[in-house]
């Protein structure tokens, strides 16, 4: 298993930590955010393959913002799993 936790840009959340073991996705959890759709979207999301989340959620907007909460995921995921393999 591999810890990450990264620091988000341009959300409401603060944080995102995620373990992974391989590209398999064992827990999600946001810092700050919206807690009933950030509790939904780590929940849906464990057990699952990190390219098949990023191929769904990558690009997702807020709004106006450029990103979001889910988008943002994508990213720790990306560097999650280059961290995990050193890379």
């Amino acid at each position: 298993m591999f810890s990450y936790t990264y620091q988000t840009k341009g959300t409401c959340s603060r944080a995102i930590e995620v373990v992974l073991d391989g590209k398999t996705i064992q827990s999600v959890s946001f810092a700050g955010g919206c807690p009933g759709n950030l509790s939904g979207i780590s929940k849906m999301v464990e057990g699952m393959d990190i390219d098949f989340v990023i191929g769904k959620l990558a690009g997702t907007r807020c709004g106006n913002r450029p990103t979001s909460c889910p988008d943002q995921l994508t990213i720790a995921l990306r560097e999650a799993y280059a961290a995990q393999e050193g890379k």
